[in-house]
C-alpha cells in the first residue's frame, strides 16, 4: 500500500486518502496571508490553476464538496425558485437538504437512470412554464461521475446536450465535480471540455487526489463574486488557507493521471469478485474508482460480510441490506486487490459451510 505501513485495506472510501510526502512538504513551505482580503498567494494560485483547467475565468475554494455545492446552488437560485436534479444525486440525498434549509431553494428531482444521467426530454418537460402558481426553474445540476450509480461517467456529448438545454431555457447549469477528474482521466478528455456547457462546478481535491482538505468551485467571474459572498455568509471565509491550498496545487499537479491506476484496480477487483459465488455484479459497468455490488449467499447479508473483513483488516461498508461499495484510491495497490478477492472468497466458502450446518466463526 502507497506511502503507509498500516496493514489495514481501507476501501471505504476515497476520502481517506492521506497526504503524499511532497503535499505535507508543500504545506509547511506554503507563503500564505489572509484569504478573506485576497491575499494568501497559494489559495490565489490554486484558484488560478483550477479556473484554467476547468476552462473558467475564475474560481474559489471552500473547505468541502457540500459547501461548494451549497455555494453554487445559492449563487444561481432566490428563495422559492427551482432547481432540477436526480433523486439520487448527492445534493438532493446527502447534504442535508442545504439548498432548501438555508436558501429556500425548491427541489424537482427526477429519476437517475443507471448511468447516472437525466432523461433530457424529461428535464425539458419539467421546466415550469411561466405561471405565477409554480416555482422559476433557474438550474439544472448534474453529478459527473455519478457516485450512487457506481461511479459512471457522462460522456462530453450528453453534457453538451444539458447545456445547450439549459441555456435555450434560460436556465443554467451546475455540475457537481466532486469526481470530475476521474470522468476525465475514464474519457480521456481534458476536464475543461467535459464542462464547457457547464455555468458553474464544484470539484474535489480530498478525495482520489489525496489533498488533506477542499473543493474549488468554477464559474465566471460574476458568478464567482457571489460565491465569494455565499461562502462568507456560510461560514466558509478563510484566513491563512495557503497552508491547505498547497496540498491542493500538488494534488492537481502530480495525481491526476495516477487515477488511471484506482480505475484499473476497481476493474479488477469487480472482475475478481464476478468469479465468485455470492456475489451479483456487472463488471462492464465499473469505469472508475467505485465497485458496487450485492452479496447474494443465502447465509449472509452485507453487514456481516463486512464484519468478516474487518476482522481481515479490510474495510468495505454496506450500503444497504446486501448491497455493499467499495472504493479503490491511491492506498490500495493491485496485491491488495489480490487479497480482497481472496478474503472474499474464503468468507462466502465459510458462510457456504455453515449453511450446510457446520458451524462458521469469524476470524
Amino acid at each position: 500500500m502507497s506511502e503507509s505501513n498500516n496493514p489495514v485495506i481501507d476501501l471505504r472510501s476515497d476520502t481517506v486518502t492521506r497526504p503524499t510526502a511532497a503535499m505535507r512538504q508543500a504545506m509547511f513551505e506554503a507563503e500564505v496571508g489572509d484569504d478573506v482580503y485576497g491575499e494568501d498567494p497559494t489559495v490565489n494560485r490554486l484558484e488560478a490553476m483550477v479556473a484554467e483547467l476547468l476552462g473558467k475565468e475564475a474560481a474559489v475554494f471552500v473547505s468541502s464538496g457540500t459547501m461548494g455545492n451549497l455555494v453554487s446552488v445559492l449563487s444561481h437560485c432566490g428563495r422559492g425558485d427551482e432547481m432540477i436534479l436526480g433523486d439520487s444525486s448527492h445534493i438532493f440525498l446527502n447534504e442535508q437538504g442545504g439548498a432548501a434549509a438555508l436558501g429556500g431553494i425548491h427541489p424537482r428531482p427526477l429519476p437517475n437512470r443507471p448511468d447516472g444521467s437525466l432523461d433530457l426530454e424529461q428535464v425539458e418537460a419539467s421546466i415550469r412554464a411561466d405561471n405565477e402558481h409554480y416555482p422559476v426553474s433557474r438550474l439544472i445540476c448534474l453529478e459527473n461521475t455519478h457516485n450512487r450509480c457506481g461511479g459512471r461517467v457522462l460522456s462530453v456529448e450528453y453534457m453538451d446536450a444539458a447545456g445547450e438545454l439549459a441555456h435555450r431555457h434560460g436556465l443554467a447549469l451546475h455540475v457537481d465535480g466532486a469526481r470530475l477528474w476521474n470522468a476525465a482521466v475514464a474519457l480521456n478528455v481534458a476536464p475543461a471540455r467535459l464542462v464547457q456547457a457547464a455555468d458553474s462546478v464544484s470539484v474535489c481535491l480530498s478525495k482520489g487526489l489525496a489533498a488533506p482538505v477542499g473543493s474549488v468551485v468554477a464559474g465566471s467571474a460574476d458568478f464567482i463574486r457571489k460565491a465569494r459572498r455565499n461562502r462568507k455568509v456560510l461560514g466558509g471565509g478563510l484566513r491563512q488557507a495557503g497552508v491547505l491550498a498547497a496540498a491542493g496545487i500538488v494534488a492537481i499537479t502530480e495525481m491526476v493521471e495516477r487515477l488511471a491506476d484506482d480505475h484499473a484496480n476497481a476493474r479488477a477487483l469487480a472482475e475478481g469478485l464476478a468469479r465468485l459465488d455470492g456475489v451479483a455484479i456487472q463488471p462492464e459497468t465499473v469505469e472508475t474508482n467505485l465497485v458496487f455490488f450485492d452479496i447474494t449467499h443465502p447465509e449472509l447479508d452485507a453487514a456481516q460480510v463486512s464484519l468478516a473483513l474487518k476482522q481481515r483488516h479490510i474495510l468495505i461498508n454496506p450500503v444497504g441490506p446486501r448491497r455493499m461499495r467499495a472504493v479503490t484510491n491511491y492506498h490500495v495497490s493491485r496485491a491488495d486487490i489480490d487479497t480482497v478477492v481472496g478474503a472474499f472468497a474464503e468468507i462466502l466458502a465459510a458462510g457456504a459451510q455453515a449453511s450446510q450446518g457446520k458451524v462458521y466463526v469469524y476470524g
